[in-house]
């Protein structure tokens, strides 16, 4: 702890973003770089608690060292802050972009004040660790001749993938579609995550040995006998890519879409093409609709703001967040509370609102003579307060039709979409995630594992490095008899003993 007054000196300066109407006018990441003596100072608001909570549950589910790299960056010890940092992450360029920050959540210091700004500071150390080429390949001196297959590059598969190459074995990653990345790639728009962020890091793993095969469906291109007589270990991390649906009236009506849909189309035709291709729905000119609050309906309408639409709107039932902390979300736990997140500052900036509604219950969608949709029937809700913290909600039977030339479903996920090799596989499944105790990660047949959304759920991306290092242990000594492998729950014990 090297500023003992730190956090009482220097206020929080929050992740630093370009200006929302600036960044509306392009495709480019929306996040900037703090000066470096910011980021100094933010380092030096940590306190070096005795129980640091934002590296613990229900802080960083990886383990992070938090404290450390921070009183490193403080010290201008940016090279010794990048190793302490990448002994517990294998990819904090993506987490200190896209993680909502649980470790931010769980700061001893947000108890009273503002919390440390843990996020912007991991991602100016990866950044600065590029920049100086301190990030290089990592290829083992010895291969223990065993052949892992990992289905799907997202962060789990990926995570999985560089810590078995680490440790001798081939690891070869299945790709369905035709770039790396899973949702890193297609799920989160560019403006969030640059791609070109993805593909280094991919690059950088191939160099290490670590090899990749895209357009594979696996379960079609390549069936659940030859994986198995082929390779030693299966770990499956398809991720859970089944689409919650709305099926109101009206349902099969031209410009209703799933979310996943009208973003996966977008990001693919800026990469193919800038554009050029047309093959993506286009909110240029158009009233739009979004239902659902999380992350994906917060992309749809960052995504329909950058493509020039006429309007936009987020609809959802539930009530609007405290605009603090209550007492029915205690600390260290996640807030609760009402925030801005980018597309809606955006929003905020273009239109002069929150594109937010809340207490509306989606009814209908309604359609114009030519089977298009034109408008959202909705019920306005009122929500109560119960004395154990829950909100009830009561119909109002108040009704409007809100205008929607495109209407986007952004309501969830409800496991897997990847029944053949599932199914093929033998494995155990119950709701469309397939069973494995956590921290073993082994499913009921043999040598086949499973990590991330596919077993726990549509989730964050921290938590799917965190299950790929730990099932990356688990294949390990499944393989070998042993591990010596970090993994959640043990990474800092063996990180402190490294000295």
């Amino acid at each position: 702890m090297g500023k003992p007054t730190g956090f009482i000196e220097y206020p929080r300066q929050s992740m630093a973003k370009r200006d929302p109407l600036l960044r509306l006018s392009d495709w480019y990441e929306i996040y900037s770089h703090h000066p470096e003596a910011t980021l100094k100072q933010q380092g030096a608001r940590c306190m070096d608690c005795g129980v640091p909570f934002c590296q613990a549950d229900p802080g960083c589910p990886i383990d992070n060292l938090i404290p450390e790299w921070n009183d490193l960056v403080y010290r201008d010890r940016w090279e010794e802050a990048y190793e302490r940092l990448i002994k517990t992450n294998n990819f904090p360029e993506f987490t200190g972009r896209i993680c909502p920050a649980p470790c931010e959540d769980a700061c001893v210091l947000g108890i009273a004040d503002p919390p440390v700004t843990i996020k912007s500071i991991e991602c100016a150390i990866i950044d600065r660790a590029f920049e100086r080429g301190w990030v290089r390949p990592v290829t083992p001196e010895h291969r223990s001749g065993k052949k892992v297959a990992i289905i799907g590059s997202g962060p789990a598969g990926l995570a999985a993938a560089d810590q078995l190459n680490q440790v001798g074995h081939e690891a070869t990653v299945f790709e369905r579609d035709d770039r790396l990345g899973g949702l890193l790639m297609y799920g989160v728009p560019n403006m969030k995550l640059e791609k070109k962020v993805v593909d280094r890091r991919i690059e950088l793993m191939r160099q290490s040995g670590v090899r990749f095969r895209t357009n594979c469906d696996v379960g079609v291109d390549l069936t659940a006998e030859q994986l198995m007589a082929e390779y030693d270990a299966i770990l499956l991390a398809c991720g859970a890519l089944r689409h919650r649906d709305m099926d109101l009236p009206g349902r099969d009506l031209a410009g209703v879409h799933l979310a996943m849909d009208y973003l996966t189309g977008v990001t693919r035709s800026l990469l193919d093409s800038q554009f050029a291709d047309g093959r993506f729905i286009d909110a240029r000119d158009k009233n739009v609709i979004v239902i659902g609050g999380g992350d994906t309906g917060a992309d749809c309408i960052g995504t329909a703001l950058r493509q020039g639409c006429k309007s936009v709107l987020n609809i959802t039932r539930r009530q609007r967040e405290p605009d603090y902390r209550d007492e029915f979300h205690p600390w260290p736990g996640p807030t609760g509370a009402y925030f801005l997140d980018y597309s809606h500052e955006e929003g905020k900036a273009h239109f002069g609102r929150d594109p937010r509604e809340y207490g509306v219950l989606p009814l209908e969608y309604v359609g114009d003579d030519r089977g298009r949709v034109r408008a959202m029937r909705i019920e306005r809700l009122e929500w109560e307060r119960m004395p154990d913290g829950r909100w009830k909600s009561h119909r109002t039977g108040i009704r409007e039709d809100l205008p929607a030339d495109l209407v986007f479903i952004s309501i969830g996920f409800t496991g897997h979409d990847t029944p053949r090799i599932v199914n093929d596989l033998g494995v155990k499944e119950e709701s469309g995630l397939v069973e494995a105790e956590y921290g073993r990660y082994a499913t009921n047949v043999e040598k086949v594992f499973v990590a991330g959304d596919m077993r726990r759920g549509a989730s964050l991306i921290v938590w799917a490095i965190a299950e790929g290092r730990g099932a990356a242990r688990s294949i390990d000594k499944y393989l070998m008899g042993h591990s010596n492998l970090p993994s959640p729950g043990i990474t800092t014990q063996l990180a402190s003993s490294a000295g």
